[in-house]
């Protein structure tokens, strides 16, 4: 059973009806889904690279991710079309509120100097994108045997209209913002 999502029936939807006078409960913004995504340029010259990031991201969100590949040819870049440039994993149900769970308590208290995520990161949708710099804030990643430091998006598609009801929805249920 995942404790997030608990807290969020029991304690964030009574708490975000009373804020926006929401009429229905169906009205009450929930998260979709997670996507969480590695962009991999250095793929295109070592093809190796991609397994690497794979297994990153089958360990950090407990499913395999599916290659991305290039849709056009880009000279300057060296890459042609259907090149593998990437790996993603798309998250919802119960490995999605795991996951946020883990982001939430675990992985970003770790980073270096950490004084909470930007509250301005939001697409004007209720969407909201997180980028991370290292994998390594995962406990899931074994210092050791990581080739190479690689970055990360994490990407929270929620129900929300607003911006405003998204980032009151992330607040309750735990998301560390900084002060603005």
């Amino acid at each position: 059973m995942a404790r997030l999502r608990d807290h969020y029936h029991n304690h964030v939807v009574g708490e975000l009806m009373k804020r926006f006078n929401y009429k229905n409960i169906m009205q009450v913004p929930r998260i979709e889904k997670v996507v969480v995504n590695m962009g991999l340029g250095e793929a295109t010259q070592n093809p190796k690279v991609i397994d690497a990031a794979v297994e990153d991201l089958t360990l950090i969100t407990g499913q395999k991710p599916v290659v991305t590949r290039a849709k056009r040819s880009i000279a300057q870049f060296r890459v042609r079309q259907g090149m593998p440039i990437g790996a993603m994993v798309t998250l919802r149900g119960e490995r999605m509120y795991h996951f946020l769970d883990k982001l939430m308590n675990v992985a970003l208290p770790r980073v270096r100097d950490f004084r909470g995520v930007s509250p301005r990161a939001f697409d004007g949708r209720g969407n909201y994108t997180l980028g991370l710099r290292e994998q390594l804030i995962f406990p899931e990643i074994d210092y050791d045997k990581v080739d190479k430091i690689r970055g990360l998006e994490v990407v929270i598609v929620t129900t929300a209209k607003t911006d405003e009801e998204a980032r009151a929805l992330l607040s309750l249920m735990g998301m560390p913002f900084r002060q603005a």
